[in-house]
């Protein structure tokens, strides 16, 4: 709320300079207007204000109108009004420029450039009548102020804005020199040397054209208004120029021009007391200039004034290093009060009795109070008990001991809102000594959030820790069933198949033909029971023993498991073959074998071509079908029947089989099963990819382990 109170302070300052600045321009624009209708209709009086004082020039009117309208048009902001600004501030600035370059070549008797223009338009004999023209420091005045306009507004820079104010200055020392000079009768103020004077008129509207400028220069930059209203540094000029004139070797001047360059601490710009410097400097020389001074006391005056400008800069340049600190203090204190207001965290700053003197908005929301309930009453106010109680006492310990016993680390301690609720925080404090005086920052943070956290995980880990017990009963209770199973549950199997045996031995020619093919029936069926309990049993320790990794040659322990089938190869004329090389891998190379054995049978016996052919290779990188990217990727890839797509993922479970093999007999269904469970313990991935009557490619992935590493259930 403060910053917008500022920013809103701001832009009503920027509102009022832009009024008075084009109300300025509309006033210039304006006396020169009457001043060209005092020449047009030929009537004296409005051109030179009081009978017998100097006239306004022909050019200094017309420089008057387009001075005037291009201060007004450059305070709005349409492109086509800056625009016209820059034409009629050059054009002013081309007709100063002008007129001093004929003073300085031709000298005062000519008025070529007056005359070029008005000649047109106002009959010779009233020109002859009225004589004169624009005076030197008329023409200096219009070409210094013109040209900073244009600089201005083409070159927005900070250079730019601080040339127009300090030549506002000067147009304004200008004007008021003549004026001053008129009330004193001192014609060197207004007139330089044997050239034209400037008319009392002009130097009023001059001081009014340097007024709108600094009020420009101030719209452009805020942080350079004054915060004193700019007639009384004005009046002090002025009142000390006259008092320069009429006391003797100006002695009362250098008293009056102090106070001027002191009152620059009262504005917003740093370079305020130079500027002032520079004007009573010229204020000093004029005043000297505008008075004869005899031969006694030319010196002595000489010396006066250099002594007084000396005083005057000396006074002016430790302001200056005084606002320059004072600023860079004020902007330290700006960044570090926007960055209390905006942290998160609660910022408390206390004394040495405990005594809260900063509350930032965050602890607002933390304690629930605003800080005019805070500041002003001890800290304690917001501790539960012990800390409530016990606060004072480290403080007294403190102060007597000077014994830091929490400043410099972070504790957690509790916290009290205004509705009495207490909540854990964290509390960092700081000391910061200045002087004798000592202050306590102290940083807090609201843990509550982090309380439940970190009560909720013990309640987790409590319940992992349960979970883990029952895991672990209940792989006792498994490996107890595994036991059993293989001893008492195989048990009567056997018995089943040796009996049968018996009675085909015994019986078989006392039989018919359907008894002995049920007897046999009998036989087969105990066997197949016997591998599915030992296949079972087999999966469950899968997923329960350690893995001895170590790094394996992929390529050996293929040809090891081609070199162990080679009658079933030979019995399905099928051929296995590595395409490329394979490398080298740290994995179970017993499990690895296995995978390798149950991808190769199955290839061979769900194959249907009359040479059925299985390929094994590696790839560094694979995109699949459906744009999926993996790395490091064996495949077994064979030229069978194929597998529709909606079967991809059944043949993955337990003792399912699509079809029957030609000795679907010796299987149980459970190898690829197996296969899934001995890749996954290595941290990888099997998927494939199947056309029907072209073939399937089974792709894997092994993940990454150290040797010697073992993967434990």
């Amino acid at each position: 709320m403060q910053d917008k109170g500022n920013v809103d302070l701001q832009d009503q300052r920027r509102r009022r300079y832009r009024a008075f600045a084009i109300a300025v321009g509309c006033l210039m624009l304006l006396l020169g207007a009457s001043a060209l209708a005092g020449w047009l209709l030929q009537i004296a009086i409005v051109i030179s204000l009081i009978p017998g004082f100097p006239s306004m020039a022909f050019n200094a009117a017309l420089c008057f109108v387009l001075s005037g309208a291009g201060l007004a048009a450059s305070m709005l902001a349409d492109r086509r009004f800056r625009m016209a600004a820059t034409v009629m501030a050059g054009f002013a600035a081309a007709i100063a420029t002008a007129r001093l370059v004929e003073i300085a070549t031709l000298g005062r008797r000519f008025h070529n450039v007056d005359v070029l223009i008005s000649h047109l338009l106002v009959p010779s004999d009233f020109i002859a009548e009225i004589g004169g023209g624009m005076g030197p420091n008329t023409a200096l005045v219009f070409l210094i102020a013109n040209v900073s306009l244009l600089l201005s507004l083409h070159i927005e820079t900070s250079t730019s804005r601080v040339v127009q104010e300090l030549t506002s200055y000067v147009v304004i020392t200008l004007g008021m020199i003549a004026l001053a000079s008129y009330v004193t009768d001192a014609e060197q103020g207004y007139r330089w040397g044997p050239y034209a004077a400037m008319a009392l008129h002009t130097a009023i509207g001059l001081v009014f054209f340097g007024s709108g400028l600094l009020a420009r220069s101030w719209w452009l930059q805020p942080a350079n208004r004054a915060q004193i209203p700019l007639w009384i540094p004005a009046a002090v000029c002025f009142t000390g120029l006259l008092v320069d004139l009429y006391t003797p070797l100006g002695l009362a001047n250098g008293i009056l021009y102090v106070p001027l360059v002191l009152t620059a601490l009262w504005f917003g710009n740093r370079n305020a007391p130079l500027f002032f410097a520079f004007a009573c400097t010229v204020l000093l020389m004029l005043g000297f200039l505008a008075v004869r001074h005899d031969e006694a006391g030319f010196w002595q005056e000489i010396a006066n004034r250099t002594i007084t400008a000396a005083t005057l800069w000396l006074i002016a340049i430790l302001v200056f290093y005084f606002l320059r600190n004072h600023h860079n203090l004020e902007a330290e204190r700006i960044r570090f009060g926007a960055l209390v207001r905006s942290t998160p965290d609660a910022v408390i700053v206390i004394d040495e009795r405990g005594t809260i003197k900063s509350f930032n908005p965050a602890a607002e929301s933390m304690f629930g109070y605003s800080p005019q309930e805070t500041i002003g009453r001890n800290i304690k106010m917001l501790m539960p008990e012990p800390y409530h109680s016990e606060h004072d006492g480290y403080l007294g310990h403190y102060r007597q001991t000077g014994e830091e016993r929490i400043i410099g680390t972070t504790r957690m301690v509790s916290g009290r809102r205004k509705n009495g609720i207490v909540f854990p925080i964290d509390v960092s404090i700081s000391v910061v000594v200045s002087g004798e005086t000592k202050t306590f920052v102290g940083i807090v943070r609201d843990i509550s959030e982090r309380a439940r956290q970190e009560e909720r995980m013990k309640t987790t880990l409590a319940q992992l820790e349960a979970y883990t017990a029952e895991l672990e009963r209940s792989n006792h209770d498994l490996d107890e069933f595994a036991y059993i199973a293989s001893h008492d549950l195989k048990e009567p199997l056997r018995g089943l198949h040796n009996h049968s045996r018996f009675l085909l031995e015994d019986y078989e020619d006392k039989l018919d033909d359907d008894g002995v093919r049920r007897l046999n029936r009998l036989v087969r069926l105990s066997q197949r029971m016997e591998k599915l309990v030992n296949d079972l049993l087999y999966f469950s320790r899968l997923g329960r023993q350690q893995l001895a990794v170590k790094r394996a040659d992929i390529g050996l322990i293929v040809k090891d498991v081609v070199a162990t089938m080679e009658l079933l190869l030979e019995e399905r004329h099928a051929k296995v073959v590595i395409d490329g090389r394979l490398p080298d891998v740290v994995c179970d190379a017993p499990r690895l074998t296995e995978v390798f054995r149950n991808l190769i049978t199955n290839a061979i016996k769900y194959n249907d071509k009359p040479a059925p052919l299985v390929s094994i290779g590696y790839l560094e990188r694979y995109v699949g079908e459906d744009g999926t990217v993996a790395r490091n990727v064996f495949f077994v890839r064979d030229n069978g029947k194929g597998i529709p797509q909606e079967f991809h993922e059944d043949i993955f479970r337990i003792f399912k089989r699509l079809e029957k093999s030609q000795d679907s007999d010796d299987g149980t269904g459970a190898g690829l099963t197996f296969v899934r469970k001995i890749i996954a313990r290595h941290n990888g991935d099997i998927w494939l990819e199947s056309e029907v009557g072209a073939g399937t490619t089974f792709y894997f992935t092994l993940g990454k382990k150290r040797e010697g590493q073992n993967a434990a259930a």
